[in-house]
This record gives structure tokens, sequence and C-alpha cells, in this order.
């Protein structure tokens, strides 16, 4: 069994599809390298022509997404020819979307990148995250969806980043022993508030490994095990006192992270509706 193989990736957009997918399928596999060959925003039949040639000089798996039916028809004649096996990602629910909503797709190339209404709520909600990263700002805490809180190097700024990304305006405030936390933060009645916590082994190390990178390296709280323990400990007690939901990120990807404050928020949201909807 070949250890070792090549894979393209053919978008007609910016290929985070075919990527994500990928990636998520290819962890699977833990003795395979896969030499990835990525070729996106493919439109026209010039550009797919240098794909094909890519193919041949280097035979593989390929995965694509295009919707334009020449450019498909050229992709499938020519990688058959090839005799290399070709996966058409979206097709299979594409299908089912199809058949559910009883209509034919628009097979328009990166609609999902369009500056719709979605795309500057994304901008919106970015913009929002910067603005009020790690404490910066407790302005407009009301405006926010999400926010985030947990003690320095929890991940609370890119999880922040990634629910911008889908559209979330996420906040983060940090938990720093002998800081008072804004007052704002224990006013708000729209947003939920999430604690994130970590095991205090893995956050002693990657303090260390921040402080290395700052050229910083006297001894302090900060990376002390006893310190971060008793840290850790107050922030769960701060958060449990205000009635604050608590994730352990210790073993989660930011991804799985996101996820899950965003199952938590689709909750936050259904029962504040059922609470208007009585008060009303």
């Amino acid at each position: 069994m070949p250890t070792g193989f090549h894979i393209h990736l053919v978008s007609d957009a910016t290929g985070e599809t075919l990527n994500s997918i990928t990636r998520a399928c290819l962890v699977q596999f833990e003795e395979v390298t896969a030499i990835e060959h990525s070729w996106t925003l493919i439109r026209t039949t010039g550009q797919m022509q240098k794909v094909l040639q890519g193919i041949q000089q280097n035979p593989g798996l390929v995965l694509y997404t295009i919707v334009d039916d020449k450019l498909r028809n050229l992709l499938v004649s020519s990688c058959r020819d090839l005799g290399v096996t070709l996966v058409p990602v979206l097709d299979p629910v594409m299908t089912a979307l199809a058949t559910h909503f009883g209509q034919v797709a628009k097979g328009l190339s990166g609609r999902q990148h369009m500056m719709d209404q979605d795309y500057f709520h994304r901008i919106e909600a970015m913009d929002y995250a910067l603005a009020h990263d790690d404490g910066q700002s407790a302005r407009n805490y009301e405006d926010a969806d999400v926010i985030l809180v947990g003690v320095s190097r929890s991940s609370k700024t890119p999880t922040c980043v990634y629910l911008a990304n889908r559209g979330i305006k996420a906040a983060n405030v940090p938990i720093v022993p002998g800081c008072p936390l804004p007052a704002e933060l224990f006013s708000v009645k729209n947003p939920m508030v999430v604690g994130l916590t970590k095991d205090p082994s893995q956050l002693v190390q990657i303090r260390k490994n921040r402080m290395e990178m700052i050229a910083k390296d006297e001894e302090s709280d900060y990376v002390d095990l006893a310190a971060v323990r008793e840290e850790v400990v107050q922030a769960r007690r701060l958060c449990s006192e205000h009635g604050w939901h608590v994730l352990d990120v210790t073993r989660r990807s930011i991804e799985e992270t996101a996820a899950s404050i965003i199952q938590l928020l689709h909750e936050h949201r259904e029962k504040r509706g059922l609470a208007a909807v009585r008060e009303a």
C-alpha cells in the first residue's frame, strides 16, 4: 500500500470548501502522506487546460467543485482519458437540495462569497471582535452575541475571530488576578457569557512558549504551576457565581470550541425567545 499520493483540489472559487473537506478526511489516514495540488478560481477553458496538464504530470485523486457545465464536462472527460479518479464533492448535497426544494441550482461560481447582507454582517462582526479584543473596550457590550472570559492564553482571541467569520459578534475579556473585570460585563442582558478554561499544566507550557517568543525569561506567577492552578480555580468560581457557561478547551481545537459556543448560543436565543413570549 503506498504511503504517499497526489491529490488535486480543483475549484471555481477560493477552494475553502474543498480544503476543509479534504483536511477533515485526510486526518483519518495517519500513515498516508498526501501531496496536495490546489487549483482555485478556475473559470475559463484555458485555466482548466493548465489544471489538466498538472494532473497529467502528477496523476492522482481529483476532488472538484466546478458548477459550469462546460468546464465540468472538460474535466470529467479528460480525467476519464487519463484514468484518474474524479470526485464531485458537492454533487450529493446539491442533488439532495434540488430534490428537496424542487428547484434547479443556478450553477453560478463563488455565490457563497458574494457581497450580500451576510457578507457585510461578517465584516461587521470582525470589526467588533477586533475592537473588543482582550478587554480593550467595554463599550457596546450589549451589542455582542457572545462575550468570552477566561485566564490568559485560554484561546479567547482566536475563538472570537473564528466566530466573527461566522457572523457572530464576540468580545473577550481576560480574567487577570488582582484586576477587576469591567462593570459593564455584569450588567449585560442580551449577550451570552462563556468562560473558557484549560488544564493548568498546558497553560503553563503555552505561557512559557509565549514568553520565549517575546524574549522574556523572568520567573513569575504567570508561569508558576501552583499559581496558575489557583488562577483557573478562581476563574471557574467566578463563572459559577454568575451563572456563566464554562467550556474546557484543553483538548478542543478552535473549530470545536466555536461549534460548542454556537450550539450554546442557539439554545440561549431559544430560551430568550420563549421568555419574551411569556412576558408578552
